[in-house]
């Protein structure tokens, strides 16, 4: 893949051969963006799970402390009194039955999270085919079946973020934007390391986290020391 001269530039500022203490790393990220907007900081991180076996799954959420500098969309599936507290906590879309036709045959997907009460999961598992390769699927490891949706949703709009192996086992979150400052940044990538590290898989032998890298949307790879977790 050709990349544009300011990406090689910006590559030159990283050497490949290191593995960077996180707080060097987080400072390279944010040297090496090059695009013209506020590029988020992702976080990609190589497990030795085999996600094929259940009992080696890593699914999680976690509440960056800074949040992550996206405005975040949430639909909520409920119905009764949940539907009144989900709208009073901030849910931007609230609905049951009637929004199936909408996500299933409009192709309606303006929404980041989709939380649900555990008596509406029938009615959301309608949509598993459409929300599940797309990684919405509400989930009670991720908080998001639950009869406190506003909890769910005030988390949610403070930076909560789901974290998931996908199918080349590896984690993918963001921790913030480039505008953040470097403390927010190491503090958010600190918060979601503690809680990698304790969803470890008892099943799982040998290495858990194989590799780190710390990346702008558009910017090269920085490598980050995996001896410290």
């Amino acid at each position: 893949m050709k990349r544009g001269k300011k990406y090689q530039e910006a590559a030159k500022l990283v050497d490949r051969s290191v593995q960077y203490e996180p707080s060097e790393a987080i400072e390279l990220a944010k040297k090496t963006s090059v695009a013209k907007f506020d590029e988020t900081i992702e976080v990609h991180i190589r497990t030795g799970c085999d996600g094929r076996h259940a009992e080696q799954q890593v699914r999680g959420a976690v509440v960056l402390p800074n949040g992550t500098g996206k405005e975040v969309r949430v639909l909520v599936f409920a119905k009764g009194d949940k539907v009144n507290e989900a709208e009073a906590a901030g849910a931007d879309f609230v609905g049951g039955d009637e929004l199936i036709p909408r996500i299933q045959n409009d192709g309606w997907l303006d929404f980041d999270v989709v939380v649900a009460t555990p008596d509406m999961m029938g009615v959301v598992g309608r949509l598993g085919k459409v929300l599940g390769p797309k990684g919405l699927m509400p989930n009670p490891k991720a908080g998001t079946v639950t009869m406190d949706v506003a909890k769910a949703i005030k988390d949610i709009k403070a930076g909560k973020i789901e974290y998931r192996l996908d199918k080349s086992n590896i984690i993918h979150v963001p921790i913030g934007k480039v505008s953040f400052q470097q403390e927010q940044l190491e503090e958010n990538f600190k918060a979601l390391m503690d809680a990698i590290v304790k969803a470890r898989p008892s099943a799982l032998k040998g290495q858990f986290l194989r590799s780190i890298t710390l990346s702008s949307t558009m910017g090269p790879g920085v490598k980050v020391n995996v001896t410290r977790f």
